[in-house]
């Protein structure tokens, strides 16, 4: 072929590659979870298992899940391109949107972004039956002076509890007596008289929560949250949600109580492929009984739920498929 027929060949196909979609681009990710034994890395080995399933073999888009100690590590592994997926905690989602509570030494991380909500952890304040005079979170704030439980020391727990406690006009350290320790010794502290409430924010149903109202009968409570009170509680983050825990999920309640809830979400670098984070999304909601049956988690995942409460904005290719399927997504969530 002579010079000619080459250059008009390569014109050719530049002027194809230009107008050809967009498409997928080979690449193995890192999904960082937390440690074995909670439900981060579980989840995170599901979401994993579907990618390589669902996308590896025709795209050659792969991931593989790792553990590690958590929200906080997981954005620094971020940050510093150790991962390029995470699993985080709604409220670190926020501090790194912000740059405060424990980042505030390093600053906004600007290079997160949200892919979607995962399943949500629902806070469970629950008081002595005694101390019940509303039924609402105003019980909990008239304890002050009173021991409670509100997670094990440096927990995620205690953090979340203490921010939304802040919001309602109580200093979580000051104010109470606090006993730490995990959910399950919680629950026995409360039942036995030595704390006069606890907050235990998991998945619905929480197994201690399960066994302390099946042993402890009409003798607790769980309470609900107002409008108001939730709104005092999420001080503008637009991070907890309302949340409805049907009646008879715990023994002896007999009506709903609406609480609040915080997601655990899925996060990504900016950086990583429109077009690969569209695809991964897509496989996600369009494999939900796959993802399902692989851990009961991700039950709580639907297209309806698919963004509440998300701290940070969505990456593109996240944005792109949930504007296909309908979603209606705010502007706070589109990032500039």
């Amino acid at each position: 072929m002579n010079y000619t027929g080459r250059t008009a060949l390569a014109a050719l196909a530049l002027s194809i590659s230009a107008a050809a979609p967009l498409h997928a681009q080979e690449a193995d990710y890192i999904l960082a979870t937390a440690s074995t034994g909670g439900t981060y890395y579980p989840v995170g080995v599901a979401l994993s298992t579907l990618v390589k399933v669902k996308l590896q073999p025709s795209q050659g888009i792969g991931m593989s899940a790792i553990s590690s100690a958590g929200s906080g590590e997981n954005i620094r592994l971020l940050r510093e391109g150790e991962a390029q997926f995470g699993i985080l905690q709604g409220l670190y989602g926020y501090f790194a949107a912000s740059g405060t509570g424990p980042l505030a030494d390093v600053g906004p991380q600007d290079n997160l972004r949200s892919v979607s909500m995962l399943w949500q952890n629902v806070e469970h304040f629950v008081v002595s039956a005694d101390a019940a005079a509303t039924g609402t979170m105003a019980d909990f704030v008239a304890l002050k002076g009173e021991s409670v439980a509100l997670g094990a020391q440096n927990s995620g727990t205690l953090g979340s509890n203490t921010a939304l406690l802040d919001g309602l006009g109580v200093n979580a350290e000051t104010d109470y007596t606090l006993v730490y320790g995990g959910y399950g010794p919680a629950a026995e502290a409360l039942q036995n008289g030595q704390v006069k409430g606890i907050s235990t924010p998991a998945g619905v149903p929480v197994g201690a929560l399960s066994q302390l109202f099946a042993s402890a009968g009409d003798s607790v409570r769980l309470l609900s949250f107002t409008d108001e009170e939730r709104a005092a509680a999420d001080a503008g983050r637009e991070l907890w949600t309302a949340y409805t825990v049907p009646a008879n999920t715990y023994s002896g309640q007999s009506e709903d109580v609406t609480t609040v809830a915080q997601p655990n979400f899925l996060a990504v670098d900016a950086s990583v492929s429109e077009e690969n984070v569209y695809q991964i999304t897509k496989a996600i909601y369009e494999n939900l009984p796959f993802l399902q049956a692989i851990h009961p988690a991700t039950q709580a995942m639907s297209l309806e739920a698919a963004i509440a409460g998300l701290p940070l904005p969505l990456h593109p290719g996240a944005l792109r498929y949930f504007q296909e399927a309908g979603v209606n997504v705010p502007d706070r969530l589109i990032a500039k």
